[in-house]
C-alpha cells in the first residue's frame, strides 16, 4: 500500500498543519528579525479537543456491528483504533476538498469536491460509487421537495 499510496503513511493528521483560532495570551519572541511563537503556544494553537476530531464511538461501533454476524463481539481497542482510522480519512479526503474550494475561490465544500478529492487521491473505484449515490440521492431529495411544495404543500391521502 505505502508504494502506490506513498501520501498514505504520514501519520500526522492534515489538519496538524493549521493554526486553529488564536489566543488572546499569544507568546511572540523577535528572533533574528522573525516572529517566532513559544512551542508551547503552538501546540496550544493546533491542540483540538478529541471530541471534536473524533467521531462518536457508538456510531463507529455500530457501523461496524452492522456487517459482523449477530453474534460477533468487538473490542473497545477495535472500536478506537477504527474511531482514529475513520475520522483521520475524513479529515484527508475533507483536506484535499477544502483545497480545492479555496483555490476556486469558493466558501462551501460540496459533494462533487468530495467524489474529487477521493478520485485525485487514488480512491477511483470509492469516488465512482460515491458519485452514484450522490447523484441518486439528488434525485431522491428533488422528488421529495417536489411532493412537499407541490400545491398545498404535502401531498394528502384521499381519505382526508
Amino acid at each position: 500500500m505505502g508504494e502506490k499510496y506513498p501520501w498514505f503513511q504520514n501519520p500526522i493528521p492534515r489538519f496538524q498543519n493549521y493554526n486553529f483560532g488564536s489566543s488572546s495570551s499569544h507568546h511572540q519572541h523577535q528572533h533574528h528579525g522573525l516572529v517566532v511563537e513559544d512551542q508551547q503556544q503552538q501546540e496550544n494553537n493546533m491542540m483540538i479537543k478529541e471530541q471534536d476530531r473524533l467521531l462518536p464511538i457508538a456510531n463507529v461501533g455500530r457501523i461496524m456491528k452492522n456487517i459482523l454476524p449477530p453474534n460477533a463481539k468487538i473490542s473497545k481497542e477495535a472500536k478506537e483504533t477504527m474511531q482514529e482510522c475513520v475520522s483521520e480519512f475524513i479529515s484527508f479526503v475533507t483536506g484535499e476538498a477544502s483545497d480545492k474550494c479555496h483555490k476556486e475561490k469558493r466558501k462551501t465544500v460540496n459533494g462533487d469536491d468530495i467524489c474529487w478529492a477521493m478520485a485525485n487521491l487514488g480512491f477511483d473505484v470509492y469516488a465512482e460509487q460515491l458519485k452514484k449515490y450522490l447523484n441518486r440521492y439528488r434525485v431522491v431529495e428533488g422528488e421529495r421537495a417536489n411532493n412537499y411544495h407541490g400545491k398545498g404543500g404535502p401531498k394528502s391521502s384521499p381519505d382526508t
